[in-house]
């Protein structure tokens, strides 16, 4: 098994990356990323820390833009307000509470499964990530 310079597995460190982009967020696995690819020489290592920060940004652009929704119903709202009118978005709020549970249980599941499968050097292919992540990585 490959090891790093650190002296623990490829893999290990590869699915360290993705458990520390669940829990811990931007902050550790920014460094942990940076720190790979200015040391280490492992290609799938570094194609893999590049591939978790992809994703989270992926899954952070998502929770902004269903975030963005209920603000702009609370706009229309208020503009209809200024006339005297009102209008109930319970609907579209639970929606959104749903798209936002949805994303977070989707997110928890592919960092999870990615981390398991970082233990043995795989991944599990998303078509678009693994595309701009090679296309910036060869």
């Amino acid at each position: 098994m490959q090891k790093t310079k650190l002296g623990i597995t490829v893999g290990l460190m590869g699915a360290i990356i993705y458990f520390m982009g669940l829990i811990s967020g931007y902050l550790l696995t920014v460094l942990l990323v940076g720190y790979v690819l200015l040391v280490e020489e492992n290609l799938w290592l570094k194609k893999q820390g590049v591939k978790a920060l992809l994703l989270m940004g992926c899954f952070s652009l998502a929770s902004l833009a269903v975030g963005l929704i209920p603000d702009l119903l609370e706009i229309v709202n208020n503009i209809i307000g200024i006339f005297g009118g009102y209008i109930s978005f319970n609907f579209v709020y639970n929606l959104i509470n749903l798209i936002r549970n949805v994303l977070n249980v989707v997110e928890l599941v592919l960092f999870v499964l990615l981390g398991l499968k970082s233990f043995t050097q795989g991944t599990i292919q998303i078509p678009v990530v693994d595309n701009l992540v090679n296309k910036f990585m060869d």
